[in-house]
This record gives C-alpha cells, structure tokens and sequence, in this order.
C-alpha cells in the first residue's frame, strides 16, 4: 500500500527528459544535412573544375550530381551492414562506428588531390568517399526521432514530429553562409586550391560534437530502457523486408513529392544557375538562405496545422499543392532574378509544411516489433528514390527538353506520393480489420 511518505518511482520516460532527447535529435540532423549541403554546394561550385575539368560546365555538374546520388544508393547497403552491428554489439558501438566512417569519409574528401594532378584516381576517391558517407548515414539511424514521437504529449505528435526536420533548413544555411564567405573572402584560385575544403573539416568537427551529444543518450541505462519499453529495438534486415515489404515500398514513395521538392528548390537550381550565369552562384546562395529561413518557419507551422487536421491530411493537401507549384514553376523561373527568387520562397514554403511532417508519417503501419529496422530501411528508400537523383535528372531534362520538364519531374513525384497514401490508407484499413496489435 501506498503511504504519504512514499516517493513514486521515477520511469525511464522521467528520467530521459523529452528536451535532452529533442538536443540530441535536432544536433544530430544538423549535423547530417551540413555534410549533405556541403557536398552538394561543391558538387557545382568546386568539383566541375577540380575533379571533372574534362568536361564541359554542364557536364561537369552532371558528374557531380551523380556521385551526390551515390550516396544515396549506398545508405540502404550501410542500414543493412549497421544494423547486424547494432544486432551483435548494440547501440553505442553501431552509432560510434557509423559516425567515425561518417567523418573519416567527409574528411578525406577534403584532402582530395586535383584532376591535373591524380586524374582518375582522385575521381575514383571521391565516389569512394561519398558512398562512404552514404553508408554512414545508413548507419547512423538512432531512432531518437521515433522515440521522441512515440512520447510526444498526446495532441502534439505533429508539433514534435516538426524537431527532427528542422535540422535540414539550419544545415542549409550554415553550409551556404560558410561557402559564401570563402567565395567572397579569397581569389578563385585561392578557393579551388584550399578554400573549399574549410566546409568539409567544420563537417567533421560538427560530426564530432554530434557523435557525443547522441552518444551520451544512447549508451545511457534509461535511453535503452525506454528503446526497449516502446519496442524499438532492431530486426534483422531480411526479417523487416520479408514481413513489411509492401508497406516499405509504400512508406518509400509517401513522401517522394516532399523529398524531390527538397533538391529541386535547393541543389538542381543552383546547377542550373551556375550552367547558364556562373557569376550568379552567390547571389542565388543568399537567395537560398531567405529561402531556408522561410521554409524553417513553415516547418513550425506544420507541426500546428498537423495536430488539427491530421499528418496525413496535411501531406495530401501539400502533394497538391506540390503538383501546382511543378506545373507553374517551369513560368516563373522563367521570370529571371525576381523569379528565381519567387520559385525558391514559394518552393521552400512548400516545402516546410511538407516536409515537417514527412518523416515517419507510415511508420504505424509496421509491426512493432520490425519499426525500428523497417523505419530506417523505409527513410532509405525514401532518400534514395524521391531526391537522390533529382538534382541529375532535372539538370539533365532541361538542358535537354527544357525547364518544362523537370516541372513534369516534380509533378510525376507528387501524383506518386498521392498514389502511396490512397494505398497506405487501404492497407491500415485491411490490418486494422485482420489483426488490432499491429498498432
């Protein structure tokens, strides 16, 4: 029986406070998108004349896309290698592992040797880096983003669901202001020679804090009893596929209007403006930073528009919207700098209250006891499939068909994503009628 003296016993939810897990999530994509936006701001500013002087200025940007995209291919490889890691030795070491190949490869890219001096071999290094970097970030799924959803307060899973995504409009403009400054600060050739690697040691210095400030969590007693309370514990891989198959699929292409609508307002116009008017560049990378700061507040907003009409409400609406925006974008790009200016706010409007609530918005679908690995093999895809190659193929459609064709791009992406929730809302239906203790 209880008495007046007795204190109630502390839970592991009290004790690994929800503001220590929103720390560590919001450290740790930020530190992820940085090293993304790094990448992906020299794949067109350095790389095309560093690594690919071979080839023209389009093409050079090309080649560059496609080994951003690389990365992509290698994530679902590096969830699959990470999670038997975590499997046999646990969360620590997998997340330590993960983030030392994750720093080791960012690093090395910034101690790459030029096309003049190496050839091929510095662009065999630097595919080798970046799927290095792909295979990391696989492996480096925490599932602290879907532990701080699952004890989010009740009425307010789509304002904490907006956390983890404000990493990336925070990455974006860390990693442009960065690049601005070096442009503006040292001569070209200054630049192509040392200064663009400066971002790439930041990244691996950012990489460092991260790794302790998530580690601190996920080694901790509490942290692994609360992954372990609320059934997150990894599945082997070909357990997640062979059970969850379908509703992986279809978690994949949920948010691929969201996640092309992510590089085609950010990565493919920054291609496309340094291909026809190079002396442009920066100026669109401070466009690009109002920009961010838009679609950071939208990410907010997001979180209060889901918890009163749904999160899966709101992606349809903004699939819709997305849909518009693909078939009016191609007419104002075409407007010049104005335009540039009003694709990019309008895009990353967009884009914020989409992709606020994009990450995870089917992971009830799967057995508890397949989410954690499921989740990570799902936000794989999703990378892999919606944005991995759409700076190339945009670039490539219109420097071949015209602007008109990536607008067809974009829109092809959001008549998938309303495809996927029409029938992850069928599949909920069936379970739901079949077995209530998928939930």
């Amino acid at each position: 029986m209880n008495t007046g003296n007795t204190v109630p016993a502390e839970t592991p939810h009290q004790r690994v406070r929800l503001s220590d897990l929103t720390i560590g999530v919001i450290i740790g994509r930020t530190s992820e998108f940085f090293d993304f936006f790094t990448f992906a701001i020299a794949a067109v500013l350095v790389f095309p004349q560093f690594i690919f002087p071979f080839a023209s200025p389009t093409n050079g940007v090309l080649y560059g896309f496609l080994v951003l995209a690389l990365g992509f291919v290698a994530r679902p490889v590096g969830t699959a290698i990470f999670t038997e890691i975590d499997l046999r030795f646990g969360h620590g070491f997998k997340l330590t592992s993960a983030l030392f190949l994750l720093g080791l490869s960012t690093v090395a890219i910034s101690f790459l040797p030029s096309y003049d001096q190496e050839g091929w071999l510095t662009v065999a290094s630097l595919i080798l880096f970046r799927m290095g970097q792909g295979a990391a970030l696989g492996g480096a799924w925490d599932g602290m983003s879907s532990l701080l959803a699952l004890h989010a307060p009740a009425g307010q899973k789509g304002r904490f669901a907006t956390i983890p995504q404000i990493g990336a409009p925070i990455g974006l403009i860390l990693a442009s202001s960065l690049f601005i400054y070096l442009k503006t600060s040292l001569s070209e050739e200054e630049f192509l020679s040392f200064g663009w690697r400066y971002p790439f040691f930041v990244a691996f210095a950012i990489n460092v804090v991260a790794l302790f400030a998530r580690l601190r969590l996920v080694v901790s007693d509490e942290f692994k009893t609360l992954f372990s309370e609320s059934e997150l514990d990894p599945c082997p891989v070909p357990v997640a596929i062979r059970e969850e198959w379908l509703n992986i699929i279809i978690g994949a292409f949920t948010p691929l209007a969201t996640l092309a609508l992510f590089h085609m307002v950010t990565v493919f116009p920054l291609g496309w403006i340094y291909v026809h008017t190079p002396e442009d560049a920066l100026a669109f990378l401070v466009i690009e930073i109002i920009g961010a700061l838009f679609g950071l507040g939208a990410i907010i907003a997001s979180g209060f528009i889901a918890d009163q009409i749904g999160r899966r409400t709101l992606l349809t609406y903004c699939a819709i919207g997305i849909a518009i925006y693909a078939i009016l974008s191609p007419l104002i790009l075409a407007l010049g700098r104005s335009g540039e200016a009003l694709y990019v706010i309008i895009g990353f409007s967009l884009l914020g209250l989409s992709f606020g609530q994009s990450s995870g918005a089917v992971a009830s679908g799967f057995l508890k006891k397949n989410r954690f690995t499921a989740s990570n093999l799902t936000a794989d895809l999703s990378w892999m499939f919606g944005a991995g190659f759409a700076p190339f193929v945009a670039l490539y459609l219109t420097e071949t068909l015209g602007l008109w064709s990536a607008g067809a791009y974009l829109l092809s992406g959001a008549l998938c994503t309303l495809a996927a929730l029409t029938l992850f809302r069928r599949r909920q239906e069936e379970r739901r009628s079949q077995d209530g203790s998928w939930r």
